[in-house]
């Protein structure tokens, strides 16, 4: 259900911003992005760990990295960030151990990182939003 919650909710944005016009700022994916990749910190945070501060806010710099590269660069890159974040979110109990993060969490953050992904690479293929700057 979590997954199906974060699909949903993907595609309820992706719309929203599209109706809106936020989408047309090329910013509004890789800010996206950037904070998808904070909560793991605030989840850290909850949790009272700071291995796990130490460890999510290394992650979480590297995606941020890439959201900004993608900004100035190539908006696909954002799109990988998103998909990959996806595939961390299924893998992060593997990869660090955070008391903080609820248990529904990893399945509704991959269902939304991954519906925002193709999102975004259905609005980059359509010409809705600019590829580069």
């Amino acid at each position: 259900m979590p997954m199906i919650v974060g699909v949903v909710l993907a595609v309820v944005v992706g719309v929203f911003a599209m109706a809106t016009g936020l989408d047309r700022d090329r910013a509004f994916y890789p800010v996206v992005t950037i904070v998808i990749a904070a909560y793991y910190i605030l989840f850290a945070v909850l949790g009272e760990s700071h291995q796990a501060l130490w460890r999510e806010s290394l992650i979480s710099i590297a995606f941020v990295i890439v959201a900004v590269a993608g900004f100035k660069r190539s908006l696909w890159m954002v799109v990988i960030a998103l998909a990959a974040h996806g595939i961390f979110d299924y893998l992060h109990g593997a990869v660090v151990t955070d008391p903080g993060v609820p248990a529904w969490w990893p399945g509704f953050c991959l269902g939304y990182d991954v519906a925002a992904a193709a999102f975004l690479a259905w609005s980059l293929r359509s010409g809705r939003v600019r590829v580069a700057a």
